[in-house]
C-alpha cells in the first residue's frame, strides 16, 4: 500500500472550499477514489498537527463533518445546540459517552463545553491497591445490580474521560485562572483536568470500547439536529440521498470507515489503536531528556521483560511459570517529575507514546513478542483499561502459537475468559519499576491509580465465565484456486500474449505468477532468479512513473514462475483483468488493462476497467482489501457475506452459492456455540429480506459435495447465494460514452455547501432560494435563511 504524503497547501477550509466528505465515501474506503482520499488525508493530517490531543477516529469524523477550523477556532462556528449537550459531572453515574461526544461539564456557574478526546477504564482497586486479575483483557466490564434486582442488571464501569476544553474556540473557554481553581477544588474536574465517572451500559456488548456503532448511535441520538443542519459543509441527508434511519446509519458508518482508513494510511501520522499522533510530535517527546523521554520509555519496555524473567532471587522463592501484568497509566504516574505530562489532553498523548514505545520494542527487539535473552513473552492484554495493560509470561514458549502480540484478543484475554488453575504466581503490586531482587512494601498504599502489576490470583473473585465461542474462520488467502478466465490470446514467433486476473494475494504479496508457457520460454533466455523489466499501462489512468516501469525479480523455480517485488498501483484491484505481452527473446514484460465501455458500480465500488466477476466476488469479500485479509472486526452480517463469497460455489458471472446448513461452520473455524448459530441465522434472514443474499435450491452428491443447479437423483439442500448485481453508471463524454474512472478528466458531483463571502458582498435571490430548497431536502422546516456573510454554492459537476 502506498501511503499518501501531506505535503502541499491544499488544506480544506470549511467555508471556502467544496466539502471534504463526498458521496463516494458513504460506501467506505474501498469505494472512495484515491484523489478524494488524498484530499481528506491532507486535511486530517493538518487537524492532528493542530490539536493538542491524539485524534481519535471519531474526533476526526467530527472535524471533517462539522468543519473543525484550524488555528484555534475549532467548532466555534458549528451548528450546535450547546444546551442540548449531554451533561457530565465528576463522580456521577452517567450514560455512556463515546470518544467524540460533545458534552457540557457543570461547574456551578459557567459550564464547560468540551469534546471527549480520550477515555479509558479505571477499575476500582482493593484496599491493598490490587486490581482484580479478570479486569485486563476481559470481554465485559464488571457488573452491578440495578435498582430493580434480577433479572434486570445494569453494567457499570468506572471510566476516565479526557475533555478538550479548547475545542469550541476562545469564545467558550474559561480563562486559565478559573480553570486552575476548578481543578484545585476537585469538584467538577479532578486535579488533572479529567472527569472520572461511573458509566451505565445496557450489557457487555454495548460496553465494548471504540465501537463505531456506539458512536453512530450517539450521533443520531444527541446530534441529529446538527447532523441534518444546513450549516454543516455537506449534510449526511444529501450524501445518503434521504433521511431514513437506515440510510443515515449506513452512510455515517461508511464515513467513519473512510476516516479511519485515512488516518491509518497517512505517512506523517502514527496510530495507537484508533488514536493518531504526528510522527514529529512523537519524535520530539523522545528527544527530550526530561520525564517520559526516551530513557524512561526504554526502562518501561525493559521492565516488562524483567517482570516475569527468572532470576536467582525470586521474592517468594517460587519457581515454575510466572505471569505478570503492567498497567501503563499507574506506571507513568510513578515516574518522577511526570506530573505535568499527565494533565489535560497531554495525558492522552503520554499514554499513546508509551504504548507505541512498547509496540516498537516488540517489533524490533523480540520475535513475535518473545524475548530471546530471558524467554519472556510480552503481549497486549487490554488496550482500554488503565491506559493499556501488558502481559509478561515465562516461559514464553508456552504461548508460541503465532498470536499477534499487539492484538488484545490474545493470550491474556484467553486467560481472563478461562482462568488457569492456581499456580505459583508471583504477586506484584508496586506502582513503579523495581529491581528483581527488591523487597515488596509491607503495606501497599490504597491509591486508586496504584498496582500497575496485575497478577492472576486464586483469591480473586471470578465472575461467571462467558460461554466458550468458536473462533472465526481465518484461512490464509491464496491464489491456488483456479478461478477466473485464463486463456492464450496469441502465440507467434515474435511474441507470446496471455490473459489472467489479478488476485488479492498478488497485491498483498507484491507478486505476479506467470503463464506456464511463458515460464518455459523465459527459462531459455533468462537464468533463474534474474531480473526483468515490467511495464504497466493502465488504460485511461496516469500512474506514477516509478510504478509504470519497474525492475522486478524473475523466479523460474516453480511450475509457472513468478515475478516478485511488483509495486501494484493504487487503482489496481483484485479481479482486474490483465493482458500480458512478452516479446520473445527479450527481458521486458508488458502489462495492459482495458476500460469498460460502460462503467459499473458493484457493492458501492466504482469499476471502470474490465474485470473477472469470479475473482471480484471471491477476493472482494468483506474484510478483504489492500490493507489485508481478515474477518476480525466484522459484524455477523459481514461475516455471513464473507463466508458465502469466500466458500460458495462460483458461477461464471460471479454468483456464489453456499449450503445454508453449513454456513455457521463457514463463519467459524470450529463447531460454533448455539448462540453463535442463532446469530448467523438471524443475519441470514436479515440479508435475505434486504436482498443482499438470495435463496436457492441445490443438491448434495454421494461424495458429500453440493451442486447447483440441483442434479437429478441427489438429495435437495437449501442454498444461500450472493449476486454481484452491477449497476451502470451514467456520465457525459464524447459520443455519450461515460467513463467515471479515477483518471484524468473524470467528472464528479459536488453537493451544495456554504461559502464565506468577501466583506460587503451579498448573495443573490437565486442563491437564497436554492438554500431554502437545500434545507427542505435535509429535512428542515421551511423558513431557513442564509447566515449573514455567506452564500450558497449549488450542486454542480466538476472535472479533475
Amino acid at each position: 500500500m502506498t501511503a499518501t504524503t501531506t505535503s502541499g497547501t491544499d488544506i480544506w477550509r470549511r467555508y471556502e472550499d467544496r466539502p471534504v466528505l463526498t458521496p463516494n465515501m458513504i460506501g467506505g474506503h474501498r469505494a472512495t477514489p484515491p484523489h478524494e482520499l488524498a484530499r481528506l488525508r491532507r486535511y486530517l493530517a493538518a487537524v492532528v498537527a493542530d490539536r493538542s490531543c491524539p485524534v481519535h477516529t471519531t474526533v476526526a469524523f467530527n472535524a471533517a463533518y462539522f468543519g473543525y477550523e484550524l488555528g484555534g477556532e475549532g467548532y466555534g462556528n458549528g451548528p450546535f445546540d450547546l444546551d442540548g449537550f449531554p451533561v457530565l459531572a465528576l463522580g456521577d453515574q452517567v450514560a455512556a459517552q463515546p470518544v467524540g461526544a460533545l458534552v457540557r461539564i457543570e461547574t456551578g456557574s459557567d459550564p464547560l463545553y468540551a469534546e471527549i478526546v480520550y477515555k479509558e477504564g479505571r477499575p476500582r482497586t482493593a484496599d491493598d491497591g490490587e486490581v482484580p486479575a479478570r479486569t485486563p483483557g476481559a470481554p465485559a466490564p464488571a457488573t452491578a445490580r440495578g435498582p430493580q434486582g434480577p433479572p434486570d442488571e445494569t453494567f457499570v464501569r468506572r471510566e476516565l474521560l479526557v475533555p478538550d476544553l479548547t475545542a469550541f474556540g476562545p469564545a467558550l473557554q474559561l480563562d486559565e485562572k478559573k480553570l486552575t481553581r476548578l481543578r484545585t477544588r476537585g469538584r467538577w474536574l479532578n486535579e488533572d483536568g479529567h472527569v472520572v465517572v461511573d458509566v451505565r451500559y445496557a450489557g457487555p456488548q454495548e460496553a465494548a470500547p471504540d465501537d463505531t456503532a456506539a458512536f453512530v448511535d450517539h450521533l443520531l441520538a444527541h446530534q441529529r439536529e446538527a447532523l441534518l443542519s444546513p450549516l454543516v459543509p455537506v449534510s449526511v441527508a444529501h450524501l445518503a440521498d434521504g433521511t431514513a434511519e437506515e440510510r443515515l446509519r449506513g452512510a455515517l458508518t461508511g464515513l467513519v470507515d473512510v476516516i479511519a482508513h485515512a488516518l491509518r494510511t497517512t505517512d506523517s501520522l502514527r496510530a495507537w489503536g484508533p488514536y493518531a499522533l504526528t510522527r514529529e510530535r512523537i519524535g520530539a517527546g523522545l528527544r527530550q531528556d526530561g520525564p517520559l523521554g526516551a530513557s524512561d520509555l526504554h526502562d518501561l519496555a525493559g521492565s516488562l521483560e524483567r517482570a516475569a524473567a527468572p532470576g536467582p532471587r525470586r521474592r517468594h522463592g517460587l519457581g515454575g511459570p510466572r505471569t505478570e501484568r503492567t498497567a501503563i497509566a499507574p506506571w507513568l504516574r510513578a515516574v518522577t517529575g511526570a506530573g505535568p505530562l499527565l494533565t489535560g489532553t497531554e495525558y492522552a498523548v503520554s499514554v499513546c507514546r508509551a504504548n507505541l514505545a512498547v509496540a516498537d520494542f516488540l517489533r524490533g527487539d523480540t520475535d513475535n513478542g518473545l524475548c530471546a535473552r530471558s524467554g519472556v513473552r510480552i503481549t497486549l492484554d487490554d488496550r482500554f483499561e488503565n491506559g493499556g495493560v501488558w502481559r509478561s509470561h515465562h516461559p514464553g514458549s508456552e504461548r508460541a502459537d503465532g498470536t499477534d502480540p499487539l492484538a488484545p484478543e490474545g493470550p491474556g484475554r484467553r486467560d481472563a475468559e478461562n482462568p488457569p488453575a492456581p499456580g505459583p504466581a508471583d504477586l506484584r503490586t508496586d506502582s513503579a519499576p523495581q529491581p528483581e531482587d527488591s523487597a515488596p512494601p509491607e503495606e501497599p498504599a490504597p491509591l486508586e491509580d496504584s498496582a500497575p502489576r496485575l497478577e492472576d490470583s486464586a483469591e480473586t473473585p471470578q465472575a461467571e465465565a462467558p460461554p466458550v465461542e468458536a473462533p472465526l474462520a481465518d484461512d490464509p488467502l491464496t491464489d491456488e484456486e483456479e478461478i477466473g478466465l485464463r486463456n492464450y490470446l496469441r502465440i507467434h514467433d515474435s511474441e507470446l500474449c496471455w490473459q489472467q486476473p489479478l488476485r488479492l494475494a498478488h497485491i498483498l504479496e507484491n507478486r505476479l505468477p506467470l503463464n506456464r508457457m511463458a515460464r518455459s520460454a523465459l527459462a531459455s533466455v533468462a537464468p533463474a532468479a534474474d531480473r526483468i523489466r515490467l511495464e504497466l499501462h493502465h488504460a485511461g489512468v496516469e500512474i506514477d512513473p516509478s510504478e509504470e516501469v519497474q525492475e522486478v525479480a524473475l523466479d523460474l523455480s516453480g511450475e509457472t514462475g513468478m515475478l516478485h517485488g511488483v509495486q501494484w498501483p493504487i487503482d489496481f484491484f483484485a479481479g482486474l483483468r490483465l493482458w500480458l505481452q512478452w516479446p520473445r527473446g527479450g527481458t521486458v514484460l508488458r502489462l495492459f488493462t482495458r476500460e469498460l465501455e460502460q462503467p459499473s458500480e458493484i457493492d458501492g465500488r466504482l469499476v471502470t476497467h474490465e474485470y473477472d466477476p469470479q475473482v471480484l466476488t471471491r477476493d472482494g469479500a468483506p474484510g478483504s482489501s489492500r490493507d489485508g485479509d481478515s474477518p476480525r472486526g466484522l459484524d455477523t452480517r459481514q461475516l455471513v457475506l464473507r463466508a458465502v463469497r469466500r466458500c460458495g460455489l462460483l458461477t461464471p458471472d460471479g454468483h456464489a452459492l453456499l449450503d445454508r446448513d453449513a454456513l455457521p461452520r463457514g463463519v467459524h473455524a470450529a463447531e460454533p456455540a448455539p448462540h453463535q448459530v442463532t446469530a448467523v441465522e438471524r443475519a441470514v434472514e436479515e440479508l435475505l429480506a434486504e436482498r443482499h443474499l438470495y435463496a436457492a435450491v441445490g443438491s448434495r452428491g454421494t461424495d458429500g459435495e453440493p451442486h447447483h443447479p440441483a442434479r437429478d437423483g441427489e438429495h435437495r439442500i437449501p442454498l444461500v447465494g450472493y449476486a454481484p448485481r452491477p449497476v451502470a453508471v451514467p456520465r457525459q463524454g464524447p459520443g455519450g460514452v461515460h467513463a467515471l474512472h479515477h483518471g484524468t478528466g473524470a467528472e464528479y458531483t459536488v453537493h451544495g455547501f456554504l461559502r464565506r463571502l468577501p466583506a460587503g458582498s451579498e448573495p443573490s435571490d437565486y442563491q437564497r432560494a436554492a438554500y431554502r430548497d437545500h434545507c427542505r431536502h435535509a429535512g428542515k422546516a421551511d423558513g431557513w435563511e442564509l447566515p449573514r456573510g455567506y452564500t450558497f454554492v449549488t450542486p454542480h459537476s466538476r472535472r479533475r
